[in-house]
């Protein structure tokens, strides 16, 4: 296992994530965790992804070509996903806040759109579905969304979810934060 961010969610997912599942990649960026989710859920399963910019829906879409996968990847907001799959129905939704890797970095995740995003997540969710986010921060984006985000999550119904946030307390330079979150 990769002792970063990325391998703590990858090692969740593989866990968690069974053949047949419905997932939803909230952000595609360049389309690894996409590609992943249809490994896991299968030809059976159905994954849906989303972003908003045409470039990494274009990325996103040449890897699953690549790998030989199949998804639905849409071009629209996260915070659109409740528009594309009914509530109760997601066995899994992973997030990546902040900026697609090397893409403008001016153009980033915001909480004005991730919270509500989360939101929508958590009702798309079916009893004992998970969602993974990925909280990067700093940099050109700053902190404002990682504030908000960790200050919207200590809100969540504890009786209807658990949420678990890790910190990376020896690493340098902002790493991103692992959050996983279980239905009841």
């Amino acid at each position: 296992m990769q002792r970063n961010t990325l391998g703590l969610v990858h090692t969740f997912l593989e866990r968690h994530v069974k053949p047949g599942a419905f997932c939803i990649d909230a952000t595609a960026g360049r389309g690894r965790d996409t590609a992943l989710l249809c490994q896991l859920a299968g030809r059976k399963g159905r994954v849906l992804a989303f972003d908003v910019q045409p470039e990494a829906v274009a990325q996103t879409r040449a890897l699953l070509a690549k790998e030989g996968l199949e998804a639905e990847v849409v071009l629209d907001s996260h915070s659109h996903m409740a528009d594309y799959a009914d509530k109760g129905t997601a066995d899994c939704i992973v997030f990546n806040f902040g900026r697609l890797p090397g893409g403008d970095p001016k153009i980033f995740t915001t909480a004005k759109t991730s919270i509500p995003a989360i939101d929508a997540g958590l009702t798309l969710l079916a009893p004992s579905g998970v969602m993974c986010l990925a909280l990067y921060y700093g940099g050109e984006n700053g902190y404002e969304e990682k504030n908000a985000v960790l200050s919207h999550l200590k809100s969540i119904n504890d009786r209807a979810f658990t949420v678990l946030s890790c910190d990376w307390l020896n690493r340098p330079n902002d790493p991103p934060m692992p959050i996983f979150i279980w239905k009841e």
